[in-house]
């Protein structure tokens, strides 16, 4: 039998050409804190890449206890890191200029380079991912970065479908709180009193989000039989700066993700190419 990729037509998948958004999604996006923009891809182009971001990520995730004995994050998902450096077919997705365009007009930068990609692969059962902002991993000195969410296929809310509190991306309560049962606890119990809603509705194929860094999310468990299978890749502004790391995570990501950045410089390590630039085909 043919393998599935390679019945796909080259017209069938496209990863660069400019995506219709709305004049209005930009300031939706920065209001909101999120946006969900849909039939950014076409089934042939999430099944062409998606078969072997999955496959990548079940190869490489380091083994792990039993579910019932790993802790709240690791219990989240599975994840792998810069797969772009692994896989030349990865390495052609991440950077593909469809996505760096329509962050790039998210936030309203000139351009965007790649901070990192992520793989989250959440196995049937897996557990809830407790709710955080990704911006208390990140060295970044500026609120203008952005997480595409990815779904390689369709996420009914039973699957674990990503869900985000609108409006909290000013909200300084919980910035010092990493992915855990106390993270889950107290971010969700403050964005209750506050009066936060949580938006959490599914994911359609092609459909995809952009979330800002500093934006409060989290995810159900995935009760159904099945794997849910995601891609992120995180887009910063062009211009953006690296600041003094305030804890270990950000230390961390520091050395892994713009090794040789300076502090107050402008990262552009080889390990954070530019995606887009305005005025670029």
């Amino acid at each position: 039998m043919t393998p599935m990729n390679d019945r796909v037509r080259a017209g069938d998948v496209d990863i660069d050409s400019p995506y219709g958004l709305a004049p209005d999604a930009p300031a939706r996006f920065n209001e909101q804190g999120f946006i969900k923009l849909r039939d950014v891809f076409s089934p042939a182009t999430l099944r062409h890449y998606g078969d072997e971001i999955t496959r990548l990520t079940i190869a490489q995730a380091p083994p792990l206890a039993p579910l019932a004995e790993r802790s709240a994050y690791d219990k989240a998902f599975l994840q792998v890191m810069n797969l772009w450096e692994t896989s030349a077919l990865v390495h052609e997705f991440v950077l593909g200029k469809r996505l760096g365009r329509i962050a790039a007009e998210l936030l309203g930068v000139n351009g965007v380079r790649l901070y990192h990609d992520q793989s989250l692969y959440k196995e049937p059962g897996g557990g809830i991912t407790p709710a955080h902002a990704d911006q208390y991993y990140w060295p970044l000195a500026s609120d203008r970065v952005a997480t595409a969410w990815i779904p390689l296929q369709a996420v009914p809310r039973d699957k674990g479908a990503l869900a985000f509190y609108a409006r909290s991306q000013s909200e300084e309560f919980g910035r010092n709180l990493g992915i855990s049962e106390e993270s889950e606890r107290q971010i969700t119990r403050h964005m209750e009193e506050r009066g936060f809603l949580l938006c959490e509705e599914p994911f359609d194929l092609g459909e995809v989000s952009f979330h800002l860094g500093w934006t409060f999310h989290r995810a159900e468990i995935n009760a159904s039989t099945e794997p849910r299978s995601v891609m992120t890749i995180i887009y910063m502004d062009s211009d953006m700066r690296l600041k003094m790391p305030i804890n270990d995570n950000q230390r961390k990501d520091w050395a892994a993700w713009c090794p040789g950045a300076l502090v107050g410089a402008r990262i552009e390590t080889a390990r954070n190419p530019l995606i887009y630039l305005h005025g670029s085909p």
